[in-house]
C-alpha cells in the first residue's frame, strides 16, 4: 500500500471524520429495451402515459423510441437508490401494456435496421437536437449498435472530504479556486486508477459472453457458433464492451489524456471540433434533412464511449465540457458495467456496495500519471478480460511482467478489504460491504460463478441467447407486475409524468429562432469559458 492511501486511510478511520463517508451520493442509470412477449423490439412509441421523454427527471429514453433509460435520484446509500429504481420499473409496468422491459444488455433479435425507430423528443429545438445527434450515431456506428444496454453508476465523494485531503497534504486556498482544482484533479487521479483496474470488474460482473447474429449485421468476427441465431467465445465475460460493442474507425484513435482535467478537456475539444473525411463526405444534411450535427469526429463530447466519465451537473443550455472547465469535476459515471441478467433491476445490491469499496480504493490509492504505452496496456488487459476473462491461466500485464489474472485479483481484493471495512465501520447493517468482498473472492477462485459463466451455461441449455433474454425478461416482469406500488407513490409518479408533459409544451411554445441557427449556436460554444 501506497503512503498516500495509508494516510488518507488513517484519517477517514478517525472518530472525527468517519462520518464523512456517509455523506457521499449515489445514483443508478438503468438502459433497457422494450420488447413484446417474445423478445422482439416494440415499434410502438414511449408509453405517452410515462411523461415526456425529453423532460421527465426518471423516465426517458437512450437511443432508440424502444430504449427506455430509468435514472434514480441520487443517494447517499446505495440501498436507497436501488429502492427508487426498483419503484420506478413498479411503475413502468403499470404502463407498459403486453411489453416488457428486456432483461439483458445485449438485444434479442433486431428487425432490419430501417424498421428501428430512433427516440423522437418533440419539435422543440432542444428536442430535434437530441434526436438529429442520434439520426448522427446510426449513421456512424448503425442501429443495432445503439440498441446496448447497461448500468451507468454515479458515484461521488463529499467536498469536504476533498478538502481535509488538501489540508492533510498542504493545499490551503492562496489562489482562487485551489481546492476546486485540488478535488477536480483527485477525481482524475480516481479516473486512472479506474483504468489501471477496472478489468477487475468485467471479471466479475461481465455478463455478456454471447450475442445474436442479427447484432453483427454481417460484420467480420472471429466468435464461435452456439445456435443458427447465437455467437459466443468460450471464456469471455464482456462482449459488450469489447471492440464487438459500441466502435468505430474515428473513435479507434482517441483516447482523451487523464492526466489532468486541462488535457481530458482539450483532447475531447479537440474530437468535437476536428472534421473526420468520411464524415464530411455525407455532409450534415441530406435532401434538406439534417442527418448529423457536426461533420467532426465527434458530434458532442457525450458521443465519444469511454468505461468512465468525469462529470459535472450541467445548466440549461451548457454542455457537459463547459461545465468542467468552468466549475470542476462534481462526480465520475461508470459506463461498463453489464445489465445483470438475474437481477429485476438489473444490478443488485452486493454489487453496488463492491463498488463503492472499488471506487473509494480508487480514490485513496496514488495514480501515477499514465504514459502513452501505459495506456495501451491497460486497454489491452481490459480487452483480454472481455475476451477471455475466465480462461484458466490468463495473463494480464502488469510493470512490463505477465501476471495470472486470478493472482493478481486476489491482491486486489486484499488491497481493497481495509476500505471495504472502513465502510463498514461507519455502516449500521453491519459487515455489508466484507461480505461482498468474499463473494467476489469466491468468483475468482472459482470462475463458474461468475455471471458470464452461468449466462453462457444457460444459453447453451437453451440453446439461444434470444431464448434466454425472454426467460429472464419473463421472470422479471411477473415479479414487477405481481407487486404493484401503493396507491400513494403511484401517483406521485403520474404527477411527474403530467409535469413532464406540460415542461415540453412549455419549451416548445416560447421556442425561438429557427434550428439551424440552434445548432450553429451550439456547435460554436465548445470553448472554456462561454457561456
Amino acid at each position: 500500500m501506497s503512503n498516500q492511501f495509508n494516510r488518507r486511510l488513517a484519517l477517514l478511520g478517525d472518530d472525527e471524520h468517519r462520518a464523512l463517508l456517509g455523506q457521499g451520493l449515489r445514483g443508478i442509470e438503468r438502459e433497457t429495451l422494450r420488447v413484446d412477449a417474445a423478445g422482439q423490439l416494440a415499434r410502438t412509441p414511449h408509453p405517452p402515459a410515462l411523461g415526456s421523454a425529453l423532460t421527465h427527471p426518471s423516465i426517458t429514453t437512450d437511443y432508440a423510441e424502444a430504449l427506455m433509460e430509468f435514472i434514480t435520484p441520487v443517494e447517499h446509500d446505495i440501498s436507497l437508490a436501488l429502492h427508487r429504481l426498483d419503484a420506478i420499473h413498479r411503475h413502468a409496468y403499470t404502463k407498459l401494456g403486453d411489453d416488457m422491459l428486456w432483461g439483458v444488455s445485449m438485444p434479442g433479435e433486431l428487425p432490419p435496421e430501417e424498421e428501428i425507430e430512433i427516440a423522437y423528443y418533440g419539435t422543440s429545438n432542444i428536442g430535434q437536437l437530441k434526436h438529429v445527434y442520434r439520426r448522427g450515431l446510426a449513421l456512424r456506428y448503425g442501429k443495432a449498435m445503439q440498441c446496448i444496454a447497461g448500468i451507468h453508476y454515479n458515484y461521488s465523494l463529499p467536498e469536504k472530504l476533498w478538502q481535509l485531503f488538501a489540508q492533510d497534504e498542504g493545499i490551503v486556498e492562496e489562489r482562487r479556486h485551489a481546492l476546486r482544482d485540488f478535488q477536480s484533479e483527485s477525481y482524475i487521479a480516481m479516473v486512472r486508477n479506474f483504468r489501471r483496474y477496472s478489468w477487475l470488474l468485467m471479471y466479475l460482473f461481465g455478463a455478456t459472453p454471447a450475442l445474436t447474429t442479427s447484432f453483427l449485421r454481417g460484420r467480420p468476427h472471429a466468435l464461435e457458433t452456439l445456435s443458427d441465431d447465437t455467437l459466443y467465445l468460450p471464456y469471455a465475460t464482456s462482449l459488450r464492451m469489447s471492440d464487438l460493442g459500441y466502435q468505430n474507425d474515428a473513435q479507434s484513435g482517441l483516447r482523451p489524456h487523464e492526466n489532468s482535467l486541462e488535457s481530458y478537456v482539450t483532447s475531447l475539444m479537440d474530437a468535437v471540433n476536428r472534421p473526420y473525411p468520411p464524415y464530411q463526405e455525407l455532409g450534415t444534411k441530406k435532401d434538406g434533412e439534417w442527418i448529423q450535427l457536426s461533420t467532426n469526429v465527434l458530434q458532442i463530447e457525450n458521443e465519444y464511449y469511454s468505461t468512465i466519465r468525469p462529470k459535472r451537473v450541467i445548466r440549461t443550455g451548457e454542455r457537459p465540457v463547459q461545465a468542467l472547465c468552468n466549475r470542476g469535476v462534481q462526480y465520475i459515471e461508470v459506463r461498463c458495467m453489464d445489465v445483470d441478467p438475474y437481477e429485476p433491476v438489473g444490478i443488485s445490491l452486493e454489487t453496488g456496495r463492491f463498488l463503492d469499496a472499488f471506487l473509494l480504493f480508487c480514490a485513496l490509492e496514488e495514480s501515477p500519471l499514465i504514459s502513452d504505452h501505459d495506456s495501451a496496456m491497460h486497454a489491452r488487459n481490459f480487452a483480454r478480460t472481455v475476451k477471455e476473462g475466465r480462461r484458466p491461466g490468463l495473463t494480464l500485464t502488469r510493470d512490463g511482467l505477465e501476471v495470472p489474472l486470478a493472482t493478481w485479483a486476489l491482491e486486489l481484493i486484499e488491497r481493497i478489504r481495509p476500505v471495504a471495512a472502513l465502510l463498514d465501520d461507519g455502516h449500521n447493517e453491519g459487515d455489508v460491504h466484507t461480505a461482498s468482498l468474499s463473494r467476489q473472492k469466491a468468483k475468482i477462485e472459482d470462475p463458474a460463478q461468475t455471471p458470464s459463466a452461468r449466462v453462457l451455461e444457460e444459453i447453451r441449455a437453451l440453446g439461444s441467447a434470444t431464448a434466454f433474454g425472454v426467460q429472464q425478461s419473463t421472470l422479471h416482469a411477473a415479479s414487477f407486475r405481481e407487486s404493484p406500488l401503493m396507491p400513494a407513490e403511484e401517483m406521485l409518479f403520474d404527477e411527474m409524468a403530467a409535469v413532464s408533459i406540460a415542461d415540453q409544451m412549455i419549451i416548445e411554445q416560447t421556442d425561438t429562432g429557427n434550428f439551424d441557427a440552434f445548432v450553429a449556436a451550439y456547435n460554436s460554444s465548445t470553448l472554456c469559458g462561454n457561456n
